[in-house]
């Protein structure tokens, strides 16, 4: 998986965080998942943001929180254990749900993952994700400002890949909307092109045109910015 530095993660939880409002239909998504008594592994839990509406959203399920990037665990703020997607750090059949947002594409070796979830998770338990693939990214309005930034989706996974290589079955897959920024001004203020993945594969001067047009367009449009991920819900099958 994919490591940040001390920058990347500061920067990460600038322009990339969310408030719990704004992630208000993720709470409803994943509910039927996240029962009293459950135990959820966090994997890839960054700077905590998941950790952090869990516990306010479901205060009687437990969170574990795994993390590789030593920087992104001390910017969480937050007792985080060391570990990936290859090499999780928990006991066999010891997590109910393991919970994944926007990490999968970071996954260098799905099968070796796959056989590590299969380990922790509990009979009958469920790999949920919270992610872009590459065959379904029309609702992110980045590609709006930034168009060079699809390029970038050719690292993104597709759905069938993820479910594949990690040798799980697909148990329900839909886009979830979130309020990503309150106004494109907002969002403008907090873009940094070292905090997200497609950004990074921009240069330098496409990513300062891209902002110049999000500026611009945020003179004149209020409202909320709404993206779409999806939520892709995996089984043992």
């Amino acid at each position: 998986m994919t490591r940040y530095d001390a920058v990347e993660a500061s920067a990460y939880r600038v322009a990339r965080e969310i408030s719990f409002e704004g992630l208000a239909a993720w709470r409803e998504a994943v509910e039927p998942y996240l029962r009293p008594g459950r135990v959820v592994l966090d994997l890839g839990a960054g700077t905590g943001l998941f950790v952090r509406a869990f516990a306010q959203w479901f205060p009687e399920v437990s969170v574990v929180a795994v993390e590789p990037s030593a920087d992104m665990r001390a910017a969480s703020g937050m007792p985080m254990l060391t570990g990936d997607a290859a090499a999780i750090p928990l006991p066999d059949a010891s997590v109910d749900v393991v919970w994944m947002s926007t990490v999968v594409h970071h996954v260098r070796d799905l099968p070796a993952a796959g056989r590590e979830l299969r380990r922790v998770l509990r009979p009958g338990g469920v790999v949920v994700l919270r992610s872009l693939f590459r065959e379904r990214h029309d609702g992110i309005g980045l590609f709006r400002f930034f168009p060079e930034a699809v390029r970038g989706m050719s690292g993104f996974p597709t759905v069938a890949e993820v479910a594949d290589g990690l040798g799980f079955a697909v148990a329900r897959l839909e886009p979830v909307g979130q309020v990503t920024a309150p106004s494109l001004a907002d969002k403008a203020s907090t873009v940094r092109r070292e905090a997200d993945t497609l950004l990074r594969s921009l240069s330098v001067q496409e990513f300062e045109a891209g902002r110049e047009r999000l500026v611009a367009a945020a003179s004149v449009e209020t409202g909320p910015v709404v993206d779409h991920l999806d939520l892709l819900v995996l089984d043992a099958g």
